[in-house]
């Protein structure tokens, strides 16, 4: 996460003068731009791309619970010089209330999960929480 930030502060020094941090309901959103109603998500790399623009529509979702007014998100990855344009449907605003209740009955079980071993596993910045037991 450490590496994470410090691309997204180096890569954009101007953001933080025409964009705001967002910390909301457990969130941390990099870069919103209200005027445009803009999520900006700084990444390092794309090899977890899906769960970055799950990550990207959730913040436009719950942006939009807390009564904000969204456009869209940007998926930002400076290493690459690619940005993804992210849009949140219909079909995101129904499925996205079913992640956060998968969430909740994991986090109430008393038992975790088995850990799944996949090779993007060790260069996670959660790796500790998974392998604690190991």
């Amino acid at each position: 996460m450490a590496e994470g930030k410090f691309i997204g502060d180096t890569t954009y020094e101007q953001r933080p003068e025409k964009y705001t941090q967002i910390e909301l309901d457990g969130i941390k959103i990099d870069y919103f731009d209200a005027k445009n109603g803009v999520v900006h998500e700084v990444k390092k790399s794309d090899k977890m791309e899906a769960a970055a623009i799950a990550q990207v529509k959730y913040y436009l979702w719950k942006l939009e619970q807390n009564g904000i007014a969204v456009s869209h998100g940007l998926l930002e990855y400076p290493r690459l010089r690619r940005t993804e344009r992210v849009e949140l449907t219909d079909a995101d605003r129904v499925l996205i209330p079913q992640w956060e209740a998968d969430i909740s009955r994991i986090i109430e079980n008393h038992v975790c999960p088995a850990v799944v071993k996949i090779p993007v596993c060790k260069s996670c910045s959660y790796y500790e929480y998974c392998y604690s037991d190991e």
